[in-house]
């Protein structure tokens, strides 16, 4: 047996890392392949080294381009890999373009695939991820689900509950597992905001929200505002960052605590010890949940809404002057009390291949139930 795993960006290191250490622990043989869509090797290596997810198999070193460039790129160099190794089973993880053209090719030469984190909608058809999401999942055997609202769309997209697995979500095992090493990262006093300080934390990379210059220009101006008021730190995506350059928005970064992108440890540093998180990031979302911090979601949606049902979690919209009400709300109300969606323990990437392994081992896709007892119940 051989299950070949997929990654491409940072967000799938985070996802892929537990499920890579319970197929070594299991003894189920897999290969590790980095389309190398986030292409920053110092970054990438770093990622790997702190989740401990041995180096990988080989690197087709796609890097960027856009949509239709990156993900014909993907299938030119994934294809004579799955011809040479032959899988079993691919493994895909999230919503990048790595994840839908992997799983193309995999379809296309008659190899099975699982999808991690399956059934996430937005409804936002205008997002490139929810068209990867809903290719992936139309063309998966195996569907991973992490949260309930992902079985209820799958089911109304008609897809058969022998495919569909409640498992939890993998983001949560990589959190759990290293949040007392976070602990003792010294990124606050690096950057200022140590000794109790109280401070935003801010992330934005979203096209939608970077691309379009004016609305740029209004978060930052947003942001330069709060920054009146407490640090607000802020390690820029190199997107943001040649977009904002470019746009001549250099005076609305000055106030803030900017850095370069940051390592898994040391965000997840800042991000529990940060008084409230303003993000357009998905993963963002659920690990804030988890460490029971405000979560300020500056988009029009969410694929994750347990994350607002059950967690801390606000979708804001896009408004400057409406993030920077709710931002200070935040810092002035009442702490939200949140608690942990269903199956959130650190043990979804047991789950998975524990389906996994059953699944290979009777030959073919199994109508087994769910990676605990059920699947969909």
């Amino acid at each position: 047996m051989l299950v070949l795993n997929v990654v491409g960006a940072r967000p799938n290191f985070m996802k892929i890392a537990p499920v890579v250490e319970a197929m070594r622990e299991t003894g189920l043989p897999q290969y590790l392949v980095h389309t190398g869509q986030h292409y920053d090797e110092k970054m990438s290596r770093l990622f790997f080294e702190e989740l401990g997810i041995p180096a990988p198999d080989l690197n087709l070193e796609v890097g960027s381009g856009s949509q239709a460039v990156q993900t014909a790129e993907i299938l030119r160099r994934f294809e004579p890999v799955v011809l040479e190794t032959r899988p079993d089973m691919v493994v895909v993880v999230g919503d990048v373009n790595s994840t839908m053209a992997c799983t193309l090719v995999a379809v296309k030469l008659g190899i099975p695939v699982a999808h991690i984190e399956a059934g996430l909608r937005s409804f936002d058809r205008s997002m490139p991820e929810e068209i990867n999401r809903l290719v992936t999942d139309s063309l998966s055997d195996l569907l991973f689900v992490s949260e309930p609202s992902g079985l209820e769309n799958l089911r109304s997209e008609g897809v058969p509950d022998e495919k569909v697995y409640f498992v939890g979500n993998v983001m949560i095992d990589t959190l759990l597992r290293h949040r007392e090493s976070a602990n003792r990262s010294n990124v606050r006093a690096r950057l200022g905001v140590d000794s109790g300080r109280r401070y935003a934390l801010v992330t934005l990379h979203r096209p939608s929200n970077v691309d379009n210059l004016p609305k740029l220009a209004g978060l930052l101006r947003a942001l330069d505002e709060l920054a009146r008021e407490l640090p607000v730190v802020f390690p820029i995506h190199p997107r943001t960052r040649k977009n904002a350059m470019e746009a001549g928005l250099e005076p609305e970064l000055g106030r803030l605590v900017t850095t370069d992108p940051l390592g898994y440890l040391e965000f997840l540093n800042l991000m529990s010890n940060a008084q409230v998180v303003i993000t357009d990031s998905g993963g963002v979302q659920e690990e804030t949940t988890v460490l029971g911090v405000p979560c300020l979601t500056v988009r029009e949606n969410t694929e994750r809404p347990a994350t607002i049902t059950c967690g801390t979690n606000r979708v804001v919209g896009t408004d400057p002057d409406a993030m920077l009400r709710a931002a200070r709300e935040a810092l002035h109300g009442p702490r939200p009390v949140g608690r942990l969606p269903a199956l959130w323990d650190g043990n979804a990437a047991r789950r998975i291949v524990d389906v996994l392994k059953r699944t290979l081992c009777t030959g073919r896709i199994s109508p087994l139930r769910s990676a605990s007892t059920e699947s969909r119940e």
